[in-house]
């Protein structure tokens, strides 16, 4: 998996960035040091105006190259921005991705420290579990149901390392903030259910989300992009011209289809998915 991470950042060739090397390194260190001392800082953007997705793709890289360094280990993908309605918000017509990290996992059931996390939220997911590797421009979503071992209800923990908004200038921060960001992720829940995803209707798999007993969202996983193995598709296609692609064993979060939900400590979280099944934490 090492060397996925290492072959994509070739998806950054720094001929198509408008930021140097030192400033993405710069910049990398900067996120890497907010999440370690759980302090937000401006979003990157504001000190760099003219910064593009690339640049956004390659500070992410760095950053997950010093997780490396620290002994952390690449156990898939997240993907995100895959409704149109959030597309439209942040101004762009494409979805996202980041990495996942093994430290990023917490079981079903899990007390997850809320302090850990800079304005840490939840969003439901499904999750594809992949058994063989997925490659190419043209895969299907026949092909992504053929390559996947399961399908598991999953929570994303998302957070801001910078923040959403800058409390000195009211500055907003972008979609190159959020990539460049490892597109907000911080962590993630898997349920206990693995369904085989060619025994269900995945766009009419649902759930609804409790927060301390509340119903507070619900939805169903059309809501990516009409079919939750959609934005698997899509990054694949992101990844093909660079000859990479997607592992066995790597799990890859589909995309919320709901919004974020703010969570603090004392936070009680269930997400009920009706047959197949239910995740709940507490944030402590």
């Amino acid at each position: 998996m090492l060397s996925i991470v290492s072959d994509w950042g070739n998806c950054n060739p720094e001929l198509h960035r408008m930021l140097s090397i030192d400033d993405v390194t710069a910049a990398a260190n900067a996120l890497y040091d907010a999440e370690k001392a759980r302090q937000q800082i401006a979003p990157l953007t504001l000190a760099h105006p003219d910064m593009d997705m690339d640049d956004a793709y390659a500070i992410q890289k760095a950053w997950v190259e010093r997780k490396i360094a620290d002994g952390r280990r690449v156990t898939g993908y997240k993907i995100g921005l895959t409704s149109r309605a959030m597309q439209m918000a942040m101004k762009i017509d494409t979805p996202d991705f980041g990495i996942l990290l093994d430290d990023m996992f917490f079981a079903n059931g899990a007390d997850i420290p809320a302090g850990d996390f800079t304005d840490p939220r939840i969003e439901v997911e499904l999750a594809f579990v992949l058994k063989e590797a997925l490659a190419g421009p043209d895969v299907s979503v026949e092909q992504v149901i053929a390559a996947t071992d399961y399908v598991v209800p999953a929570l994303e923990l998302i957070a801001a390392r910078s923040f959403r908004v800058d409390p000195e200038t009211g500055y907003t921060r972008t979609v190159f903030d959020t990539i460049a960001d490892n597109a907000a992720n911080a962590g993630y829940i898997l349920g206990d259910e693995h369904i085989d995803p060619a025994t269900i209707d995945l766009p009419w798999a649902g759930a609804m989300l409790y927060l301390n007993g509340g119903i507070e969202e619900t939805g169903l996983a059309g809501g990516v992009m009409g079919h939750p193995a959609q934005g698997i598709r899509w990054v694949c296609k992101r990844f093909a011209p660079h000859g990479i692609g997607l592992e066995p064993g790597q799990v890859i979060l589909a995309g919320s289809f709901t919004r974020p939900v703010v969570v603090t400590p004392g936070d009680h979280i269930r997400a009920d998915y009706g047959p197949l099944g239910t995740i709940e934490v507490n944030f402590v």
